[in-house]
C-alpha cells in the first residue's frame, strides 16, 4: 500500500478551460479519504488524474515517492471502482473477479486463492458460479470492489460506487464498504461521493472541492464543528448551516451579535476590540436551534412548513423576505406549532460568525 502526494497539480482542456488548480494534498497510507462537492467542481476528474486516465496539466502527482505523471494507468498500482460496476456480463463472478490476474499471466493456484480470499472478505463465495445478472445491484458492486482487491493495488479509486442502488442497498453496501476498511487497514482509499451520510460516515478525512481547488481539508468532525467558510459550513450538514446578517455590538471572552432582525445573539467566539461593528452572518445549525420567548434570539419568522419526522421535526420559516427559509430541527413532535411565530437561539458554542464569507475562527 502506498502515499500520494499532489504539488500544485492543476487540468485545463485545449489550454484555456481551466477544471483544477493548485491542488496540494498529502494522502497518507492507511487513510480513506473522500472527495466531496458540488455538481462541476472537478472531484471525479481529479480522482480519474490519480488514475491516469486523465492527463495532468500542470503540477507534480507521486504514488509512494515516485512521480507518475506520465506514466500509464495500468503501471501506477491502481484499482478503480466505477458506477455503473463494469462487469463482463457472460463472465461468472468468478472470472470477473480472476479476468486482471489472468492478464497478468498469474498461475491458476494463485488466482484462486486471491480470489477465494477477495470472495469471504466480501460475502460472495457462494455466488461465484454466477453471471453478473443473477446478482443484485448491491452484490454487482461488492464485485466489483472484489476484482481490485484481488490486484491487490496501491490505491483503491471508487467514483461514486452507491450512487446505482436504493436507499436500502445503500446503506447496506456503505456498511460493507466500512467494514472491508476496517479489514484492510493498511489499505489507502480515495472515495467520491456526492452524499454526506457518505463522506461523514466512511472517511478518515473529506476533502472539499469548489472553485477549482480545494475549500478545506479535514477530519469529519472538524468539517462540521470549525468549518473555514460559509461554503463549507452550508455544504457539509444537511439540513444547511442556517445564516443570518448582524453586526458585533460586543466582544470579549464572547462575542454579542446585533441581529439585523432586531434579535440578539452571542456567539463563545472571541473577537478583538477591533471588530466592534464588523458586519457579519451568523450561523445556527438547524440540529443546533433552541425556541425561545426571549429577546436573545438569532433569527425569528413564521413557521410554514412542518416536517414531523417521528423522533425530530423540521421547522421551515422565513426569517428574511425574499432569502431561503430558515429551518430548525427539533426533537420530538411539534405538530402544532405550525403558523406560529418563533424565535430561534443556540448555545454559544454552537453558534458560528462570518465575514466576508470567512469564519473568524480562521482570520
Amino acid at each position: 500500500m502506498a502515499n500520494l502526494k499532489m504539488t500544485d497539480v492543476g487540468k485545463a482542456y485545449g489550454g484555456t478551460v481551466e477544471v483544477l488548480k493548485d491542488i496540494n494534498l498529502d494522502i497518507d497510507q492507511g487513510e480513506l479519504i473522500v472527495f466531496v462537492g458540488p455538481s462541476g467542481c472537478g472531484k471525479s476528474t481529479l480522482l480519474r488524474m490519480v488514475a491516469g486516465l486523465e492527463k495532468i496539466t500542470s503540477g507534480v502527482m507521486e504514488i509512494d515517492g515516485t512521480v507518475v505523471n506520465d506514466v500509464p494507468p495500468s503501471e501506477r498500482g491502481i484499482a478503480m471502482v466505477f458506477q455503473s460496476y463494469a462487469l463482463y456480463p457472460h463472465m461468472t463472478v468468478y472470472d470477473n473477479m480472476a479476468f486482471a490476474l489472468r492478464l497478468a499471466k498469474k498461475s491458476e493456484a494463485e488466482i484462486k486463492e486471491a480470489v477465494t480470499a477477495a470472495a469471504e472478505k466480501l460475502q460472495l463465495t457462494q455466488y461465484l458460479d454466477r453471471l453478473p445478472k443473477a446478482l443484485s445491484g448491491g452484490q454487482r458492486q461488492r464485485v466489483a470492489i472484489g476484482r481490485s482487491i484481488v490486484r491487490d493495488p496501491k490505491v483503491y479509486l471508487f467514483d461514486e460506487p452507491l450512487s446505482n442502488l436504493d436507499a436500502a442497498l445503500r446503506v447496506a453496501t456503505r456498511i460493507e464498504i466500512a467494514q472491508l476498511k476496517e479489514a484492510m487497514p493498511e489499505s489507502t482509499m480515495i472515495y467520491v461521493t456526492h452524499d454526506q451520510v457518505e463522506a461523514m460516515t466512511l472517511a478518515s478525512r473529506i476533502v472539499v472541492l469548489a472553485n477549482k481547488g480545494i475549500a478545506q481539508v479535514g477530519t469529519p468532525l472538524e468539517l462540521y464543528e470549525t468549518p473555514n467558510s460559509e461554503f463549507v459550513a452550508q455544504f457539509i450538514g444537511s439540513p444547511a448551516m442556517n445564516l443570518m446578517p448582524g453586526e458585533i455590538v460586543g466582544t470579549g471572552a464572547q462575542t454579542t451579535i446585533k441581529m439585523d432582525n432586531g434579535g440578539t445573539a452571542v456567539s463563545s467566539i472571541s473577537t478583538a476590540d477591533a471588530d466592534m461593528g464588523l458586519k457579519v452572518n451568523v450561523g445556527v445549525r438547524p440540529e443546533d436551534a433552541l425556541l425561545t420567548e426571549g429577546d436573545d434570539y438569532a433569527f425569528e419568522g413564521t413557521v410554514n412548513i412542518v416536517e414531523a419526522l417521528g423522533e425530530v421535526t423540521l421547522l421551515y420559516f422565513m426569517a428574511d423576505a425574499g432569502k431561503d427559509p430558515a429551518i430548525a430541527k427539533l426533537s420530538g413532535i411539534h405538530s402544532d406549532i405550525r403558523g406560529k411565530t418563533v424565535r430561534i437561539t443556540a448555545d454559544p458554542s454552537k453558534v458560528h460568525l462570518f465575514a466576508n464569507g470567512t469564519s473568524l475562527l480562521y482570520r
